[in-house]
Parts: structure tokens; sequence; C-alpha cells
């Protein structure tokens, strides 16, 4: 068994044999174990945008309840991985190392592992850079680290170069999506850890 934090409700964490998922109403903060995780969570006060929102709406830098300080204590006690935009701000908060490309990196003062990755070469319509924390007993799995394909359609902070220009935008709740692959390369890792 492992449990899925920080998940859309219905989506492609639910109806899974031994994967427990959490929505935002069961408060994925409160996860008590002891499972492995694989956590996603909120990104909207951590991204390369959080301070045209804290502009645009009032949603202060990193206030976000405490999700990504729980997940990475879930992650820390229980093991798995945690998904995260590429150039989060979370990371250096909390103090990760920031992810080299093409390979897993490791910091001599920290358990976990990080790494950079492409959703688009996992399935992904948008390349969809993705920053991975994984802790477990066993070496992070290879990625797949090649170049992505052009992308099919751009998420708001990612605009397309001038030849791709004809992709369409995903919504936001396209754009938060995991592709299958994706969701189960995460499995695999969770389960591993």
């Amino acid at each position: 068994m492992i449990a899925a934090l920080y998940v859309q409700t219905g989506g492609v964490y639910f109806d899974l044999d031994g994967v427990d998922p959490w929505d935002e109403a069961r408060d994925a903060r409160s996860y008590p174990g002891p499972f492995p995780v694989i956590a996603h969570p909120p990104c909207a006060r951590w991204c390369r945008l959080a301070a045209v929102n804290e502009s645009r709406y009032g949603h202060k830098i990193g206030d976000d309840g405490g999700c990504f300080a729980s997940a990475l204590a879930a992650v820390r006690k229980w093991g798995g991985v945690i998904e995260h935009p590429a150039f989060t701000l979370a990371w250096k908060r909390h103090g990760l190392l920031r992810p080299t490309a093409g390979l897993w990196t490791r910091s001599l003062f920290d358990v976990g592992w990080v790494a950079s990755v492409y959703q688009r070469n996992y399935g992904h319509p948008a390349n969809k850079r993705t920053w991975l924390y994984y802790v477990g007993d066993t070496l992070p799995p290879a990625l797949d680290w090649s170049a992505p394909d052009p992308p099919l359609a751009w998420i708001s902070s990612h605009r397309p170069r001038a030849e791709i220009q004809h992709v369409r935008q995903l919504s936001k709740k396209e754009a938060s999506a995991s592709p299958v692959a994706f969701r189960d390369l995460l499995i695999s890792m969770a389960r591993s850890a």
C-alpha cells in the first residue's frame, strides 16, 4: 500500500489497487502513515508566478497552510517521492538541493535524492519540467532524461517558442494532471521506498 497525497479528486490516483488517495477533502497534512507516499503538494504559492499571484490576489509566497512542509515530513518519515514544478521556491525555503539536469543528486546533509525531469517525456501535452525529491532504501530509478518532444500545449508560465505558438494553452486542471506513465513511475518509486 502507498498513499498519494494532495491529489485531484477522481484523478489518476483514484480506483487503483494498493493506492490510498488523499484529495483536498481528506487533508493530506493529517496523513498518519505508515505507508510510503507520493506527494503533489499545491504549488501556486511556490511557483515562478508566485510573486504575480501575491501581487494580483494577495496570496503570500509560500503560504500554503503547511502543505509542502507536511509532504516533506511525510516523505522523510515514511519514504516516497515529492513532485513539484521546476524552480519551485519551496526547494530553497526548505533547504533542498537544487537538481542537476540529467541525473539524481544528493546532499551530504539530507536523506533525499533530487532530480529534474520533463513530464512531456511521460505523456504530458506540455513540457512541464518537474523537480522530484525521493527518499527510500533503494537508489532512485533511471529517468527519461532526454530533451522532450515539441509540446502539444503550454502552461501559462511556459510560453511556447515562436515556431510552436499554434499549440493550445492548458486549463489549470489539465496542466496539473499527471500523465499515467508518470504516475506509474512515481508509484513504483514509492513502492520501492
